[in-house]
């Protein structure tokens, strides 16, 4: 069945990557994450605890795995009329959010909201790669997530102390929709398999980095989503409600300025030293808010895990590139999916107590994601290609030359 085409023109060249950067802000800093912020006054207004928090956070990030192995298996569901009807689900479920206290319908739609995320994500994403060539960045693109996290921080202080709960969820469902107006203009495919690193995929070393790569972006999936779902709860519990929103508005602009940061380290240390470095910075800040719960030092693990996070999206995606890793996008979405829901799983018995537990947690598990991105990266690092030594003949005597004559050495 043919695809109905939408009736716009399509972008090209930079203006791609920041359509997606609008695209990304609003399925990821705001559909998936406006959660965050939004959970401690939930907690206070709706009589949701910690725990449920848990679980309805887990709904979402159960949606986002079924979303990115969907598009897995169907890769040709990537299609520009698709994406408006994920992009029209993840609007309707905000909404429906402010329309009930019931958990387990709570949980239903943020499932929904979840698979819409991945779909809008792994789109863009996509999209961007097919279209480096022309000026698209990823780095501006990526972008696009901490700025709608720093968006949902900054809606959040402002309208907290005006709307309840409920109009919150009205509100954030608004802004979504404005953020992906831009992005229905993005010319949307299916994913194929790098065109760059054709016949590198197949050989042992390549499958063995891809599975490593893919075990580091799964623990770093268990690891982040620990500390992105409650560290603004955390710092909230302590008795200041605007310094959790605070400190999840330093999350996104921390995270708004990291693409392009970490980009232009990798371009002097390596893609995959990069990546472990993040890595190992998101896992110190972690450890951090596992020792203290002053805001001081959430101030500090906001920088390290705002600072990281998308930056560790990037450099995996670009390293899964260079290893050839077919439909690389939705693959590794999967794998960062899976872990996402076993995350929450894993702290619901101790958030209800404590919060720092549940970092202390985590911290090891990022840690663990660095040490299997080292093995993914074994060799020395990829850098510019020297220059080759130039060749220079030694001087010699030609010994055909004679006096009036031409020989084989030339004139």
């Amino acid at each position: 069945m043919n695809e109905v085409r939408v009736a716009a023109p399509l972008l090209r060249g930079k203006t791609v990557g920041v359509a997606a950067a609008a695209g990304l802000a609003a399925a990821m800093g705001v559909g998936r994450f406006v959660f965050t912020p939004l959970l401690p006054i939930m907690t206070a207004s709706a009589e949701i605890s910690a725990g449920d928090g848990a679980l309805i956070a887990t709904g979402n990030y159960a949606g986002y795995l079924v979303g990115a192995l969907l598009l897995t298996r169907r890769p040709g569901l990537a299609t520009r009329s698709l994406f408006l009807a994920w992009s029209l689900l993840l609007v309707a479920s905000e909404a429906a959010m402010a329309t009930t206290t019931a958990v387990w319908i709570q949980i239903a739609l943020r499932f929904l909201a979840g698979a819409a995320s991945a779909a809008i994500f792994i789109a863009c994403a996509t999209t961007v790669a097919q279209h480096r060539a022309e000026g698209a960045s990823p780095g501006v693109a990526f972008a696009g997530v901490g700025a709608g996290i720093a968006g949902t921080g900054i809606y959040t202080l402002l309208a907290a102390p005006h709307l309840s709960w409920q109009g919150l969820w009205i509100g954030s469902a608004v802004l979504t929709a404005a953020l992906l107006v831009p992005a229905v203009l993005l010319d949307i495919r299916p994913e194929t398999r790098a065109a760059d690193t054709a016949g590198t995929g197949g050989s042992p070393a390549a499958r063995r980095s891809s599975r490593l790569l893919l075990g580091s972006y799964f623990a770093e999936g268990v690891g982040y989503i620990i500390v992105g779902t409650f560290l603004v709860a955390a710092v909230s519990g302590t008795g200041s409600a605007s310094a959790g929103a605070l400190v999840w508005m330093i999350v996104g602009l921390a995270a708004a300025v990291s693409t392009v940061a970490w980009h232009a380290v990798a371009g002097r240390i390596g893609t995959g030293p990069a990546l472990v470095t993040a890595l190992l910075v998101q896992a110190a800040g972690t450890a951090a808010a596992a020792v203290s719960d002053s805001v001081a030092i959430a101030v500090v693990a906001a920088v390290a895990f705002g600072g990281t996070f998308m930056a560790v999206v990037v450099l995996t995606l670009d390293a899964a590139r260079r290893l050839g890793i077919a439909h690389a996008a939705a693959m590794l979405t999967a794998a960062y999916a899976t872990g996402q829901v076993i995350g929450p799983l894993l702290v619901v018995p101790l958030v209800d107590t404590s919060y720092t537990s549940a970092f202390a947690l985590a911290a090891p598990i990022i840690a663990l994601s660095a040490v299997l991105a080292r093995a993914a990266h074994p060799g020395p690092r990829v850098g510019p290609t020297p220059a080759a030594p130039r060749l220079v003949r030694p001087a010699h005597r030609c010994p055909g030359r004679t006096a009036g004559r031409r020989s084989e050495c030339g004139p």
